[in-house]
């Protein structure tokens, strides 16, 4: 197609931010500080390679996700531990944050609760930045690996143990109802992933994660969370398959005393009056 006469003076209209920020409430991440000191550790999970598994955090406390044996991926849900139709929304989470979260943004639940479910606190791969590729640290692009979208793709095989599947069965075994449908797109935690300046291609490389590096998250309300250790293992290569090392994550779970917490209180249920103009 021929080009219009004033092309180039419509790709250079400046961009104008979606979501502006700033009137968000900031979290006060040095009361967040005072709450970690104090809390106590009360449950540690181990989610093994290629596999699911789930935890619980109450409010005011934290949760800790941990490389402790390779280089390792995890693809994380979270939903309210009281009613598991709130659920982590990633889409209004990058559109609020940006396509990857560091220390000081917040997960968010879907309509119509959406408020804030947890606050990233800390991240010891908060020195990567942004590399040549464009390729940044835990994202909230990609959907999740799942057997479907493997089905089409390899020409018929099934595979049992991508994420999708890791985190329906871990929810499962909590005992929530129609857990597939439950199942939504994930925080890639430690994964390594941008877009290709070409084609616009989401990708992934080996992610930098080591042994011992960890991100902790505050946890805004009672959580459930649900994790699965990506068969993609540091995804440098390919997922959904066997042909990748992988390793366990560990979760370290906190408690913050009542006494501590004091008059901290968790976030309202969105105050949307859900009329719709009706």
């Amino acid at each position: 197609m021929t080009p219009p006469g004033d092309a180039q003076a419509r790709r250079d209209v400046a961009p104008v931010i979606c979501y502006p920020t700033d009137s968000l409430p900031a979290p006060d991440l040095a009361r967040y500080a005072r709450f970690r000191d104090a809390a106590q550790p009360v449950a540690r999970h181990t989610i093994p390679a290629r596999d699911g598994g789930a935890f619980h955090v109450p409010a005011g406390g934290f949760f800790r996700i941990t490389c402790i044996e390779g280089p390792q991926v995890g693809d994380l849900n979270l939903f309210s531990a009281a009613d598991p139709v709130e659920r982590f929304y990633s889409g209004k989470t990058r559109a609020l944050h940006g396509t990857h979260l560091s220390v000081g943004h917040r997960m968010w639940s879907g309509f119509p609760h959406l408020r804030p479910m947890a606050t990233m606190v800390a991240d010891t791969l908060g020195w990567y930045g942004r590399d040549a590729f464009g390729g940044r640290v835990h994202d909230v692009i990609g959907t999740r690996c799942d057997p479907y979208t493997h089905w089409q793709l390899s020409g018929g095989d099934m595979y049992h143990h991508c994420c999708h599947s890791n985190l329906t069965r871990a929810l499962e075994a909590e005992g929530v109802a129609e857990a597939e449908t439950r199942v939504h797109d994930v925080l890639n935690v430690f994964m390594c992933t941008g877009f290709t300046e070409e084609t616009g291609q989401y990708f992934m490389k080996a992610s930098p994660v080591r042994p011992g590096d960890h991100v902790e998250f505050f946890a805004e309300i009672d959580l459930l969370g649900v994790l699965s250790a990506c068969p993609g293992g540091d995804c440098g290569a390919e997922h959904s398959s066997d042909s990748a090392a992988c390793h366990p994550l560990q979760i370290d779970v906190f408690e913050t005393p009542a006494a501590v917490l004091g008059d901290w209180t968790p976030p309202a249920l969105n105050g949307y009056d859900g009329s719709h103009g009706r």
